[in-house]
């Protein structure tokens, strides 16, 4: 039996069960066009493949901790838009780890995610090397971000991995002919990501750090503060990193009365609003962060519930992290 669920407006839009299926039915997922599968034609609406995806680079940006991956995926790398994601698995019974596309480029076919060695299921993706497959990847996934044209400031912030992941929204902004001021921060120089990367299209680079080495000393709510005293012509702030840093940016932004938009990477199963793991109260509604996000209004983001929710499994992620005798050594 199919389910049949909407396929949200712009058409990024792909049920990751259907790897499930092919594999439980013997077929490989590679590059196989989920309309081949009888119970599905018809009956689900989706947009592209379901493929294994093979590394074409692999590139530690920290050791021990962040890792970046360039992916052949050239079915996702066509479709994907700034704010989409994609969700993967190691192995036909893995988990399934949804990662925000870092970029995307259509002309080579490639995508590229950043990850931070936290778990189980992102240790196992670790070991995988240079030319070795993903057993599948589903994408893109999610409402990508809204950019309309126009030369208004936005400001991108981002914070730890989050920083990969506004990279793609930022240069979004940026080719709409906004003028894009990014602002990143980690807790020391060598903690920071794709500063370089960010310089060939900002108007402007902020960098803040724990301990001072680069930038200014503080975090990225102070270089905000700074920039939004100095400049009132803000379009809007979009933050993308660690909860509690794109809480205190909305937070910060509210009485400014700047549209804060944040993106929230959380706990997926299908991918498709069905599982209802990555429910998210905003403006006291429920929301699904696969297919009505993942990005969200700031300002009216349950924080304190996101926080409880994302805690809950903690304790059985450490001991599954545990018992498969992961090290980052």
């Amino acid at each position: 039996m199919a389910y049949k669920v909407p396929r949200p407006a712009d058409g990024t839009f792909l049920p990751c069960v259907i790897a499930d299926y092919m594999t439980s039915e013997g077929h490989p997922p590679q590059h196989r066009k989920t309309g081949a599968i009888p119970w599905l034609a018809g009956k689900l609406y989706f947009l592209g493949d379901i493929m294994a995806a093979r590394i074409i680079r692999k590139e530690v940006l920290i050791p021990g901790q962040t890792t970046k991956l360039v992916l052949d995926a050239p079915h996702v790398a066509a479709k994907a838009k700034p704010g989409n994601f994609v969700i993967l698995r190691v192995h036909g019974k893995g988990e399934r780890v949804p990662l925000t596309i870092a970029d995307a480029d259509p002309q080579q076919g490639t995508i590229t995610l950043v990850y931070l060695v936290l778990g189980k299921s992102t240790w196992l993706l670790n070991q995988l090397e240079e030319g070795q497959e993903l057993n599948d990847l589903c994408g893109p996934l999610g409402r990508p971000t809204h950019i309309e044209p126009g030369p208004e400031p936005v400001v991108c912030v981002g914070g730890g991995t989050g920083i990969a992941a506004m990279h793609h929204i930022a240069k979004g902004f940026a080719r709409a002919g906004h003028e894009v001021v990014s602002v990143i921060g980690a807790r020391a120089k060598d903690l920071l990501l794709f500063e370089n990367e960010l310089r060939a299209f900002s108007h402007e680079i902020l960098v803040a750090t724990n301990d001072g080495s680069h930038g200014i000393k503080g975090f990225v709510t102070d270089a905000l503060r700074d920039y939004l005293d100095a400049h009132k012509n803000v379009a809007e702030v979009v933050a993308v990193g660690p909860v509690p840093m794109m809480e205190a940016v909305a937070n910060l932004t509210r009485p400014y009365g700047v549209k804060t938009t944040v993106s929230l990477n959380s706990i997926m199963i299908d991918g498709i609003g069905m599982c209802g793991a990555c429910r998210v109260n905003v403006g006291g509604k429920i929301q699904f962060a696969c297919v009505d996000g993942p990005e969200f209004d700031g300002h009216q983001v349950d924080f304190v519930e996101l926080r409880e929710r994302l805690s809950a499994y903690k304790p059985h992620e450490l001991k599954s992290y545990q018992e498969c005798g992961c090290s980052h050594g």
